[in-house]
């Protein structure tokens, strides 16, 4: 189990510093899949309507053996259902299908600007939270004028701002923007995909150094940035070791390297 201290969000609530990508986790063997994980100490399980796994994801938690009020569930609103009116019901199918009685963290999937109607959306996440459907909200691929777009209309600031985000693609500014605004800034792609990423240098040399995988140097990179990164695998072994990212620590050359 991770020893690394949680994040508490703008609300008040927390989440762990690292989740587990759910995206492709389908199914029975899925299901099967993220229980272990819970087994094996995450306590995050990142989903989507879009994953078309919210089922899989609540028959996890209820197989895992862990108690329901120490895991955090994400789930996120999809473009098609921005407008207010379908945002309750579309999260009232999300708990549905997930057989959970709340959600712990719900997201806006994407802005799709060319609609304007995320604000709206937003308008209706806060209505959602209200009545005790989600814990938290927050948005994901945003960009800081839509954040603003949201706080200035709502006066509510998202909880959380789900981002890509790797060493290819680090985001300075993306991450300024969500820090200035009191908003966590998670990872999706962490440590990349097809890119070779764990073959560069930098991060082959800081692995080398500290005597763990690259995988593990770049999650640690992300956690050092003050960001919550959201890896995926189905592999027992890898999942174990993304998890595993205490007890060692980059120092400014790594970081610089690895940035």
């Amino acid at each position: 189990m991770s020893l690394l201290p949680d994040h508490k969000l703008n609300d008040g609530t927390t989440l762990p510093a690292v989740g587990l990508g759910t995206y492709a986790l389908r199914g029975i063997p899925g299901a099967e899949g993220m229980a272990e994980a819970l087994r094996e100490g995450y306590r995050l399980l990142d989903s989507a309507v879009n994953y078309e796994n919210e089922g899989a994801v609540g028959k996890a938690v209820r197989m895992s053996g862990v108690p329901r009020e120490e895991i955090r569930v994400t789930s996120k609103l999809p473009g098609r259902h921005h407008k207010k009116p379908n945002v309750t019901w579309a999260i009232e199918e999300s708990l549905l299908r997930s057989g959970l009685d709340y959600l712990d963290l719900y997201l806006i999937h994407w802005p799709n600007p060319s609609q304007q109607l995320f604000v709206e959306a937003w308008e209706g996440m806060i209505e959602a939270r209200e009545r005790g459907l989600v814990r938290s909200i927050g948005v994901s691929n945003f960009l800081p004028e839509h954040l603003d777009q949201l706080i200035e209309k709502t006066g509510v600031a998202p909880s959380v701002n789900q981002i890509e985000l790797h060493p290819y693609f680090n985001q300075p500014e993306q991450r300024a923007a969500d820090k200035a605004r009191g908003i966590l800034t998670e990872a999706w792609t962490p440590i990349g995909k097809g890119t070779g990423l764990l073959a560069e240098p930098p991060v082959v040399a800081a692995a080398n150094k500290h005597g763990r995988s690259p995988a593990q140097v770049v999650l640690r990179w992300h956690v050092q940035l003050g960001v919550l990164p959201i890896p995926k695998s189905a592999t027992p072994s890898r999942r174990r070791e993304n998890l595993d990212l205490s007890g060692f620590e980059l120092d400014d050359a790594d970081m610089a390297g690895i940035n």
